[in-house]
């Protein structure tokens, strides 16, 4: 696909970041605001939390479909649809009455997400010069990262201050924005060549493929395994204060966008360096963690650092798969976004087995056990590379 007609590609650049902000905004928001959802819809905090788990699940369907089904279309016409959809449905989210009509337009856009999401990565990498191609994608990365931070805070605020409605309004506004900048001011973008279905699909053929799904699962685990419980661990093995703990989430937040350009300079640089040493960084983390680095003020270092590998980790997932896959980018993408979702849903029921068995203190031995796992796979997977070329190089001679 080629951009060459596009004349400002940092503006393009702005506005996917913005938008994959405003779609993780909408995904993420609703942690911030589950109990005033559960008191104004009469709905248990279980059923209120079907919004997050039903909206994850329609990603992870829809991962490595919806991106394949939508890859001839034109991006432009792509990103209004897919905007105005959720725009519309964050509207209808503000004035519904039932319960049932909030989670059906939670749900219908979540299908729509992938294709965002993997559209913007395969657009922000065409942009790129050659060899630059991570310094793009991070910055998309960023916004992912940003949603993720502003989301909860936001909303919960919103809804604490002012009502629940106003918070669905604020979604609502994030995408709309991004809709009116869509349509002003980004050019039409045809797909140059479309791929046959087919000839996408053939990827899965690849086992080096399935590989680096498998590394993605892992690594994704590691991160999310632990830090998804990371406010009980801070509360009740470190002790820190309900105020500050806050304040250390939104801190790896602005870490965890930080990590991401870093992670754009450094993939450009050393790539596979990077990847591999990256789950054993990780682990040394944890250990610390176990060998009582739970003291405060050490916790607060921890979680710094922490939250730059955070950001690393998500643009080394999106870059091994990209990597994999070249030839069917937005498909390669929507299986990222899959395999990540897939990475969260297994670290964090490990952890929580570890949690149940032993204590909070030892959820990170789930942290560590998916460390080693994706230190297996990508040293493992990397040798093969590197005993492939060898072969290929002596049979050239």
């Amino acid at each position: 696909m080629s951009h060459e007609n596009i004349k400002n590609k940092q503006v393009l650049l702005f506005i996917l970041a913005t938008g994959v902000f405003g779609i993780l905004n909408t995904e993420m928001g609703f942690i911030g605001i589950l109990p005033y959802i559960a008191e104004t819809y009469q709905v248990t905090v279980v059923q209120a939390g079907w919004l997050i788990s039903l909206f994850a699940l329609g990603v992870a369907v829809a991962g490595p479909t919806m991106p394949l089904l939508l890859s001839r279309f034109d991006r432009k016409h792509l990103m209004v649809f897919i905007l105005g959809l959720f725009t519309l449905c964050n509207v209808i989210a503000v004035f519904a009455e039932s319960f049932w009509v909030l989670l059906a337009v939670r749900v219908l856009p979540a299908f729509f997400h992938p294709v965002y999401c993997s559209m913007a990565f395969t657009v922000a990498a065409a942009l790129a010069k050659p060899g630059e191609e991570p310094k793009a994608v991070a910055k998309i990365n960023a916004g992912v990262a940003a949603g993720m931070v502003a989301g909860v805070p936001i909303s919960n605020f919103l809804a604490e201050q002012f009502s629940l409605a106003a918070s669905m309004a604020f979604f609502a506004l994030a995408t709309l924005v991004v809709l009116l900048l869509t349509i002003w001011l980004v050019p039409s973008m045809p797909v140059q060549t479309a791929m046959s279905y087919g000839s996408q699909l053939a990827v899965l053929r690849k086992p080096m493929l399935w590989v680096s799904i498998m590394a993605v699962i892992f690594l994704n685990g590691s991160i999310f395994g632990v830090f998804n419980y990371l406010t009980e661990y801070l509360g009740v093995v470190a002790g820190v204060a309900p105020s500050l703990i806050s304040i250390l989430l939104f801190a790896y937040g602005i870490c965890n966008i930080l990590g991401s350009m870093l992670a754009g300079h450094l993939l450009t640089v050393r790539p596979l360096p990077v990847v591999k040493i990256f789950p054993l960084v990780v682990a040394v983390i944890y250990i610390a963690l176990l060998g009582g680095g739970s003291a405060w003020p050490l916790m607060g270092l921890i979680v710094v650092i922490w939250g730059i590998l955070g950001g690393i980790n998500a643009n080394i997932n999106q870059y091994w798969m990209a990597n994999a896959a070249p030839e069917a980018p937005d498909f390669a993408n929507g299986l990222f976004l899959t395999a990540a979702n897939m990475g969260c849903v297994l670290g964090t029921t490990v952890s929580g087995h570890f949690i149940d068995v032993w204590g909070t203190q030892y959820v990170v031995l789930g942290g560590l056990l998916f460390c080693l796992l994706a230190a297996l796979t990508v040293w493992g997977q990397c040798y093969c590379k590197q005993v492939h070329t060898s072969l290929m190089v002596q049979s050239e001679h």
